[in-house]
């Protein structure tokens, strides 16, 4: 009897989309007691982009995976599982944006849902989209990390409002019998214990909607910006060190290094820990601010579309975000290099 070919994960291809509106540091001067130069060196953010009042996070998620769709050279129709992951759904609880993007991408009858992991949603589904793929039960995977992070800001708040922007990444995850395409391995992991250092109160079954949680801003993101900060660095250092040294890959093997872009400290400060080069290191987080869990495919296609991310090149992911939840990810871009 013959013997049959194992089923491997690969990355196809990767989409993005960004609002138009620009709010750079000079616009947030008039609005909240703060600086440039603060802002600036805190977090190495310049600007960030805002979506408009009429667009939705599944507007911008549904323009991002148009991108992938047609960059993965497959037909909507061949589509046959959607995952969304977002903290700014279009509605509270349902229906998911997961249903809502498909159904703006015209895909009918195809599996759909939402999952909250915060800024390290990309990383979560994309171990979901493996799982899916490797057990057989689908064979393309259409992943969206989509944010309208302005909608949960409170612009009063200086503490927040500088970090967080609007935008979406998608990419589309296939299935291979070539294991030279094959994801590596991904960790994901959370710790609820620490569930009160990035939090949106409201609503919930905690606090339902009511002139409380509006008078007390409950319906805003609230962040314990240091405890976060130093508990950031100190779990994705060991989490990349911990993936790479399973897989026995050395940093210097990395080419691209694709952190999540929430503040450039702490992603200098986890490159150093790794002993990472500048040019190994992905960033935009000066230019779109943290866009949660769009940030890293906003990342990726970034160095796609300027020509610096090659077919079978290796990516290491690495996120951290509200839950707390953290992941990290090793694959290599399966997909077409972009070298118009």
């Amino acid at each position: 009897m013959s013997q049959t070919k194992a089923i491997y994960a690969s990355f196809r291809s990767i989409g993005a989309y960004v609002p138009e509106k620009i709010l750079n540091n000079a616009d947030l001067e008039k609005m909240v007691d703060t600086t440039d130069e603060w802002i600036v060196k805190r977090t190495g953010i310049s600007e960030r982009r805002i979506a408009a009042d009429d667009e939705y996070t599944s507007d911008m998620g549904a323009k991002a995976a148009k991108l992938a769709i047609e960059r993965a050279e497959i037909n909507t129709d061949e589509i046959d599982l959607v995952l969304c992951a977002t903290v700014t759904p279009d509605y509270f609880n349902m229906p998911s944006t997961a249903c809502v993007i498909s159904d703006k991408l015209g895909i009918r009858n195809v599996q759909a849902f939402d999952i909250s992991a915060a800024c390290s949603g990309f990383v979560y589904v994309l171990s979901i989209a493996k799982a899916f793929i490797e057990s057989g039960m689908k064979k393309n995977v259409l992943i969206i990390g989509a944010e309208k992070f302005s909608s949960i800001v409170d612009y009063t708040d200086r503490g927040t409002c500088i970090l967080f922007g609007d935008g979406a990444g998608a990419a589309v995850i296939s299935a291979t019998q070539n294991k030279e395409e094959a994801f590596i391995d991904i960790h994901a992991s959370a710790d609820g214990a620490y569930a009160d250092f990035l939090v949106t109160p409201a609503p919930g079954c905690i606090n339902p909607v009511s002139q409380k949680v509006l008078d007390e801003g409950l319906n805003f993101v609230q962040m314990k910006g240091n405890e976060t900060f130093k508990l950031a660095v100190k779990t994705l250092t060991k989490d990349v060190k911990e993936i790479l040294a399973k897989n026995e890959i050395n940093s210097d093997d990395i080419p691209h290094f694709i952190p999540h872009q929430a503040n450039y400290r702490i992603i200098k400060a986890v490159g150093d820990a790794l002993k990472m080069k500048e040019e190994q290191v992905v960033l935009t987080v000066h230019k779109y601010g943290n866009t949660s869990a769009a940030s890293i495919p906003m990342a990726i296609n970034e160095i796609w579309e300027s020509g610096r991310l090659q077919t079978g090149e290796l990516m290491l992911l690495d996120t951290f975000g509200g839950g707390l939840t953290w992941a990290s990810a090793l694959l290599p871009f399966a997909g077409k290099a972009n070298n118009a």
